[in-house]
């Protein structure tokens, strides 16, 4: 009777011996061999809580990415998804708003967005954290899961249990009703004496309050309809073009001339092979490719008007890259088309039109904007007949375009009807003169009066 207990404490005390010097074994040296019967005497708990992992921090923090050399910040303008939306690779997460361009934000690897750490509206800068992503694939499980939580709630085990429900309130109903009618004569007493004195207080009141609606239904019928305001976020692309644009009024002597073409000439000319060139090339001619044919004909003759002023320096330019003002649903840009001294007319006008096409989608770059000497602005699309553009500094000069209008004109001493088009040029008077400026619209002119000037070596 004696030996079965002093054997059970010696087991005891022995496998709680190895016990220790097992776990001992695991904390001083991790790469000392431990055999299988050690292993099986390691509390479970603690052989588990080593190898244990959290999937925080599996999330990873996607920052606002290099919009360009001269851009550092921008506006977040919207999320296109929301915490807990599965995304893929390279989809689209958000869109930031710049000076000049939106800079869309894609998912640098596919997986589940866990927060959003920025609001809309918000300024952002290059490399400020944007949101959290947990990469993995999409596992379906939670949409699922909302579908039986939903049809549980709304179905009802039994019928009879549906019965009890609908009776429950119908019951309370009527209990409800007949305790109203107990409490209707106890009201009257308690509330009697408030009444009066309410009255008694009141009295003096409505005479101020029947004056006061009177004058205002004095003035109600002098405005009609209504009169409405909403109060909108001037976007950050706006801003840039108003304060560039009164920049250039307040900096450049801006001045303007003008004068009229006669369109019977290049129309006639368009008339003849604009079908053949689209056949062709794919590209429909348009009168823009004439006008900068011209314009970079006459920025030969007049160089002037392709400088622009930097410091106490003019810098004079042997190319001519023409910026093109098109506008677009969230303002005016100005896309160049480079080296167009170079182009002939088909080249030029395949060049604006990817330009126009590129800027109305939102595609442009920075690189598509920075640059330009001489501008180029057609109002005439909009049905403008008369306009004065304003300079895009550092450039001295933009050109005008207008609409065609059929107008009586003197030809060789008769009058007849021609598609006339007012043209203007708006100068820097820092730069050039009056001399220069009217020497250069009236080249532009001549060019479009008659395309064959275009092939010759010279003006003539």
């Amino acid at each position: 009777m004696l030996r079965s207990p002093t054997r059970t404490a010696l087991r005891m005390a022995s496998s709680s011996a190895i016990r220790r010097t097992a776990t001992r074994g695991i904390c001083r040296s991790s790469q000392a061999p431990l055999s299988h019967a050690l292993l099986a005497l390691i509390p479970r708990p603690l052989f588990r809580a080593s190898f244990h992992s959290s999937a925080i921090f599996l999330d990873e923090v996607v920052k606002v990415p290099q919009m360009a050399e001269s851009i550092t910040e921008g506006t977040l303008k919207q999320w296109s998804k929301a915490v807990g939306d599965f995304v893929k690779q390279d989809e689209e997460i958000a869109t930031i708003e710049t000076d000049k361009i939106d800079v869309s934000v894609n998912a640098p690897k596919s997986g589940k967005i866990t927060e959003l750490l920025v609001e809309e509206d918000s300024t952002v800068t290059v490399g400020q954290d944007l949101f959290k992503i947990e990469p993995g694939e999409d596992s379906g499980d939670s949409e699922p899961k909302a579908a039986p939580e939903g049809g549980a709630r709304s179905e009802p085990k039994n019928p009879e249990e549906g019965n009890k429900d609908d009776a429950a309130p119908a019951a309370n109903k009527e209990k409800g009703a007949g305790e109203v009618k107990e409490s209707k004569p106890d009201q009257p007493k308690k509330e009697e004496k408030p009444a009066q004195e309410k009255v008694k207080e009141e009295k003096p009141a409505p005479p101020k309050q029947e004056k006061a609606p009177a004058k205002k239904e004095d003035k109600a019928p002098k405005t009609a309809g209504t009169r409405g305001e909403t109060r909108v976020k001037m976007s950050r692309m706006r801003q840039t073009i108003a304060q560039r644009l009164k920049a250039s009024q307040n900096a450049a002597a801006s001045l303007t001339t003008f004068n009229e073409i006669d369109m019977s000439s290049i129309m006639e000319f368009r008339k003849l092979y604009k079908d053949g060139i689209l056949k062709a090339d794919g590209v429909k001619l348009g009168f823009m490719s004439a006008f900068a044919r011209a314009s970079c004909l006459a920025l030969k003759e007049i160089p002037v008007a392709n400088a622009s002023i930097e410091g106490d320096s003019i810098v004079y330019r042997d190319y001519v890259d023409i910026s093109v003002a098109v506008a677009t649903p969230k303002g005016l840009v100005t896309p160049v088309v480079r080296n167009a001294e170079e182009m002939g007319l088909i080249d030029l006008e395949k060049a604006i039109a990817e330009l126009g096409k590129r800027a109305r989608d939102g595609a442009l770059g920075i690189e598509d904007m920075s640059g330009g000497s001489f501008t180029i602005s057609n109002g005439g699309v909009f049905g403008s007949l008369f306009g004065t553009p304003i300079i895009n500094l550092p450039q001295a000069a933009v050109l005008g375009m207008h609409t065609i209008k059929e107008r009586p004109v003197v030809v060789n001493g008769k009058i007849e009807i021609r598609p006339m088009m007012y043209v203007c040029l708006t100068y820097d008077h820092r730069l050039l003169d009056g001399r220069e400026a009217t020497t250069f619209l009236v080249r532009v002119k001549e060019y479009i009066e008659d395309p064959r000037r275009m092939l010759l070596p010279s003006p003539v």
